[in-house]
């Protein structure tokens, strides 16, 4: 990666960790724990990540996001760890495991901010589970009890990431209509994340994944895991899978960027056809042009 794209990566997740951190610090001049600290700097390193791959994504659009995105794990690794300390070792452990603490979640955070920036003239609102807890514990939702009951035992069980709720426009009433998950990379878990998936279209939920890196999918065993067709994956595992890439466009994986392009109008499309032919909406039920 050139020194140009690493600059600028560092420049922006320092000064927004520092700014994010000294909030923090000027909200509490006095003593605080370390527990407060700590938590402190989870926050303000997920802001650092969430808004460092949205600025180099913009800056260098001709780069694969994976590699922004790996990048910006050496420079928080280059912030956790130091440089002149003895145990080194030690705190590079410990700040990689704080990436992949904070990674995800502010990758959550992404999708959320870029989902509502496209989708909110839609009257589509793209929330993170505990946003959906919360308005379930208002009672805001218009689902009927037994939809309510099922996306309660997925808060619980953490089962998916963010949701997508939906303005009726003829009652006013909003509806939870879409499971989503957003992974940076899922090779590892793409088992365990395809079986909510299925269950959530089962119970005619639009279902769909957001991945970073695609890069799972140059094995032909994920690509069939998406699409179905196989003996071992006769069925889709999801409705449809958008990743930061042009190279693995195949079936129901779609490319997408920072204008969230096919997941938008998939999820106009798919709200459009929950309100009004929801028992369609099955695991075959596909966009069509």
């Amino acid at each position: 990666m050139n020194s140009e794209i690493v600059d600028f990566c560092r420049q922006v997740y320092n000064a927004t960790y520092h700014d994010e951190y000294q909030v923090f610090v000027d909200r509490n001049s006095g003593k605080v724990s370390e527990s407060q600290k700590n938590n402190a700097e989870t926050a303000a390193q997920k802001e650092a990540i969430k808004k460092a791959i949205v600025e180099v994504i913009r800056r260098f659009p001709e780069e694969e996001p994976a590699a922004l995105w790996k990048v910006i794990y050496a420079t928080h690794v280059h912030r956790k760890s130091g440089i002149d300390d003895t145990d080194i070792i030690e705190k590079v452990i410990g700040a990689d495991q704080s990436w992949k603490k904070s990674s995800g979640h502010a990758f959550e955070e992404v999708i959320k901010y870029l989902g509502n920036l496209e989708l909110s003239d839609a009257g589509i609102d793209i929330v993170l589970q505990r946003d959906l807890n919360t308005m379930i514990l208002d009672g805001v939702l218009g689902n009927e009890p037994r939809d309510i009951s099922w996306l309660k035992e997925q808060i619980n069980a953490s089962i998916f990431d963010l949701y997508a709720v939906v303005s009726n426009k003829q009652s006013g009433k909003k509806y939870c209509y879409g499971c989503i998950q957003s992974k940076t990379s899922i090779r590892d878990r793409v088992t365990r994340d395809r079986e909510p998936s299925i269950a959530a279209m089962q119970s005619f939920f639009w279902s769909t994944i957001i991945v970073l890196d695609g890069d799972f999918l140059k094995n032909k065993k994920f690509v069939s895991m998406v699409n179905g067709g196989t003996v071992e994956h006769p069925t889709n595992g999801w409705h449809g899978m958008y990743v930061f890439s042009e190279k693995y466009s195949a079936g129901r994986i779609y490319p997408t960027d920072l204008s969230l392009k096919n997941f938008k109008e998939h999820a106009v499309k798919a709200a459009e056809y929950w309100l009004t032919q929801r028992q369609w909406l099955n695991n075959e039920w596909k966009v069509t042009n």
